[in-house]
Parts: C-alpha cells; sequence; structure tokens
C-alpha cells in the first residue's frame, strides 16, 4: 500500500512542525480503513490497516518526545494493532498455501489410482485408501482447520481492541496534541512575520530619521555659508 502524500512540508521549519503534519496524515490514513476492516471477510484492508499502523508507530518511535503521553500511548497501541493484524494476515497467507498442496498432493494420488485401476471405469475403493499422500494431507487439512480457528480468534481480538481504541479515545488524543502543536507552531510564524514587519519598520524609520539629520546639517552648513558671505561684503 502506498503511504498518503503529505503536503505543505518545510525543510526549513523546525521538526516538530513537519512531524505534525506527517502524524496528522499517518492517523487520518491509519482511520480511514475502518469501518471496512470490521468485516472479517475483507482481508485487504485488514492487510493495509496493518501497513498503517506499522507506519505510524515508526514514525511516533522517531517524534513522540514532541508531543507528550498521547503519542507514547499512541504509538504504544499502534503496536499492538500491528500485531495483532500481523498474525492476522500471516493465517491469510497460509491459508490458501495449504489448500494449493493438498489440492497438489490429492491430483497426485488420483493420477496414481487411475494408473493403478488399468483401465477400469470404477477403480477399487482400496486404492485410494492406500494412496501414497493420504497421511500428508489429512494432515494438512487439520492444520488448515487450525488456521481457520485461529483466525477467527484474531479476528474477534482485533474487533475488540480497536473497541478499546475508541472507547479510550487514543487516536483523537494524538489528533489533538498534533493540533495544539501546529497551532503553536501557526502562531509562531505570525509573531515573526509581526516581528519582521515590525523590524522594516524600525528599520525605515532610522533610515528616514538619518536623511533627515543628514539634510539638517547640509542645510545648516548652507546657512552657516550664507550668513559668513552677507558679513564679507
Amino acid at each position: 500500500m502506498k503511504a498518503a502524500r503529505v503536503t505543505r512540508l518545510d525543510p526549513k521549519a523546525p521538526l516538530i512542525d513537519n512531524a505534525a503534519r506527517i502524524l496528522r496524515a499517518r492517523v487520518s490514513e491509519l482511520r480511514s480503513f475502518i469501518p471496512a476492516a470490521l468485516d472479517r471477510n475483507n482481508e485487504t484492508e485488514q492487510h493495509d490497516l496493518r501497513i498503517a499502523a506499522k507506519r505510524l508507530r515508526y514514525l511516533l518511535e522517531l517524534t513522540e518526545f514532541c508531543f507528550g503521553d498521547e503519542a507514547e500511548r499512541a504509538r504504544r497501541r499502534a503496536r499492538e494493532v500491528q500485531e495483532v493484524l500481523g498474525d492476522l494476515h500471516d493465517c491469510d497467507v497460509m491459508a490458501p498455501r495449504i489448500s494449493e498442496h493438498v489440492e497438489r498432493l490429492q491430483n497426485e494420488d488420483a493420477l496414481a489410482v487411475r494408473r493403478d485401476a488399468g483401465g477400469a471405469l470404477a477403480p477399487e475403493p482400496a486404492l485410494a485408501a492406500g494412496a501414497a499422500n493420504r497421511d500428508t494431507y489429512r494432515g494438512l487439512e487439520v492444520l488448515a482447520v487450525h488456521i481457520e480457528a485461529r483466525r477467527g480468534l484474531l479476528f474477534d481480538r482485533f474487533v475488540e481492541l480497536w473497541s478499546e481504541l475508541e472507547a479510550e479515545g487514543t487516536w483523537e488524543a494524538l489528533e489533538s496534541a498534533i493540533e495544539a502543536r501546529l497551532l503553536a507552531a501557526r502562531r509562531r510564524r505570525k509573531a515573526r512575520r509581526s516581528a519582521d514587519r515590525a523590524a522594516v519598520g524600525l528599520a525605515e524609520a532610522e533610515e528616514a530619521e538619518r536623511r533627515a539629520v543628514e539634510r539638517a546639517r547640509v542645510a545648516a552648513e548652507k546657512l552657516a555659508e550664507a550668513r559668513s558671505d552677507s558679513r564679507l561684503q
């Protein structure tokens, strides 16, 4: 899953400002897969939610010190989501592999039974009962049952965990911390612009004063020259 693009990053800005913008995008990305991921059959959304939780967790590991306790708690919870969905994804990967392997072994045994039947249209049941791979794929079918049961339990845990997160307001608290930092950044920028404008105004006033003093000096010199000339006459 490709990460959502983050806009308005400024390489000259403080770390906390850019981190807040990236975190805001990652939290929004994480929450976008709900409620689809809460449907038992939506494997794709569950996998994408796991990736989003991993990205958020890694980012918080680097920047949580900027955002306080809310970020530390969100990082721990994102890890829990990532881990339970990671185990769930393992089941989703394993189940079709087991099915494919069982089908391949059964096809091999079917070909062997056909060969041993000697052209008979109704092979003896004993031929199938004595198939070479029978114990293997029976064991794999038991494993498939185990995987399916484990997936069901993991999914139930995921739903329970997400309900806990919603009740705790984990993501809302993190978003509030992020917005507070962004608001502080906006205020700093506004104060800096005001200070810059004040500095420009002061510089212009000082320049105007300097020019006025210079004009007064020139005028005084001319006045002194004129008086000197008048006395000589």
